[in-house]
């Protein structure tokens, strides 16, 4: 055979060892990397959105002789507050505090500083006192589940929250004794009990709305 058709021979390539790239690439490679981290990416909708609109929403229009869907209730904003005593002088306890508040919330908190200074507490101001974590939208909607439904019920003696917890402004607060009511919280890794107050903040324009509400969302308050 000539020399210039072995060279043509060489150039054409059967089409069998053509390969494409999901052949080709490696297991664990950019395809499979990018395909899990759009897995994490799915969000759950919150289970009390279509609990709200399907059964709350119409009793209390009912109830109340709303006119309109925008006067009904609802859940504006959850306030978390921590208190860190000694948390100025001693950093682990400030980050302990913060590392297991973002458990519990899935957002980072805020260190919360002395506003003024108190003499008869050693208190300076601009001294760091605690951490909070304000929840609204989605987020919030799935804490309250999860307090609703888990927390208080793992408190120990529970037999429902006081109804005389109203601010008088159709907003509720409670207290938590200890972290480890929360599932996130790991006991193996706790330092120190901690406790919280919990404040959650609703539209409603009177205590009366505000409690019939938030009995209608699940939140187990006692009769008056």
């Amino acid at each position: 055979m000539p020399k210039e058709e072995q060279k043509e021979a060489k150039q054409v390539k059967p089409v069998s060892e053509k390969k494409t790239k999901s052949e080709t690439a490696p297991k664990g490679g950019k395809v499979e990397k990018k395909a899990a981290a759009t897995a994490v990416q799915v969000r759950v909708a919150p289970r009390l959105k279509e609990v709200y609109a399907k059964n709350i929403v119409p009793s209390m229009m009912k109830e109340y002789n709303y006119t309109s869907v925008m006067q009904v209730p609802k859940l504006e904003k959850i306030v978390l507050n921590m208190g860190v005593g000694g948390g100025d002088k001693d950093q682990k306890l400030m980050d302990n505090s913060v590392r297991d508040m973002g458990l519990i919330t899935g957002q980072k908190p805020v260190v919360t500083l002395a506003k003024k200074a108190i003499s008869n507490f050693r208190l300076r101001k601009g001294m760091r006192v605690g951490c909070k974590v304000t929840l609204r939208g989605e987020q919030m909607l799935h804490f309250f589940d999860k307090l609703v439904n888990v927390v208080l019920p793992r408190m120990r003696d529970f037999q429902g929250l006081s109804a005389k917890s109203f601010d008088g402004h159709g907003n509720y607060s409670l207290g938590i004794k200890e972290q480890l009511v929360f599932p996130e919280i790991v006991y193996d890794q706790v330092d120190k009990i901690r406790g919280m107050d919990i404040i959650i903040c609703t539209t409603a324009t009177s205590d009366e709305e505000a409690r019939v509400f938030l009995k209608s969302m699940g939140l187990p308050l006692q009769a008056k």
